[in-house]
């Protein structure tokens, strides 16, 4: 009644045939094992973009274990710094969506005001004179801004604004332009 893996030994003892059958086992695992990793490797090679690259002077071949790894592990490090770089670009579009939704209810408001009371100020103070403060506001900001800012990316434009508006665009720092122009000007509105 022995089947055929243990025919050629049915008049050895047991304990024999056990062992055979153990070793065989373990060398079935032990390959099933190698062919796992081996498949992983493949894998790998298949999935990670520089492990498809080929040398064309010696043809398309097979990368050893040892670079695999080593082209895997770049590559996963590679993502991690983009996917970085990715969220601080979402985080500073965030940031450029919320000042813009700030400015738009702050013009909204001023708009509402004014036609609420379309002649509220009118003919107190001249256009030119306005003009005038406006741009020596203006200009004192734009002194600051185009010494902070860089223009090297949309990036890199999106971070200096907000550094410039937290540095040089506090009530405190406005309120002493305004009045320093205001004081330039002073001539002109008495």
């Amino acid at each position: 009644h022995a089947d055929d893996e243990d025919s050629d030994y049915h008049q050895e003892p047991y304990k024999e045939s056990y062992k055979d059958r153990r070793r065989r086992a373990h060398t079935q695992a032990e390959q099933k094992r190698r062919d796992a990793i081996k498949k992983g490797y493949d894998d790998l090679q298949a999935i990670v973009p520089t492990c498809e690259q080929q040398d064309f002077s010696i043809g398309c071949q097979k990368l050893s274990k040892a670079i695999v790894l080593q082209k895997t592990i770049d590559y996963i490090q590679f993502l991690h710094k983009e996917k970085k770089k990715q969220e601080e670009e979402v985080s500073t579009l965030r940031k450029d969506v919320m000042a813009l939704k700030i400015m738009k209810v702050n013009y909204e408001q001023i708009v509402k005001a004014h036609q609420d009371n379309p002649n509220e100020g009118k003919d107190q103070v001249s256009d030119e004179v306005k003009f005038n403060v406006f741009q020596g506001i203006m200009d004192s900001l734009f002194q600051s801004f185009n010494a902070s800012i860089s223009v090297t990316s949309f990036q890199e434009l999106s971070a200096c604004v907000f550094s410039w508006i937290e540095e040089h665009c506090k009530p405190q720092t406005l309120r002493d332009i305004v009045i320093g122009v205001l004081h330039q000007l002073k001539s002109q509105l008495y």
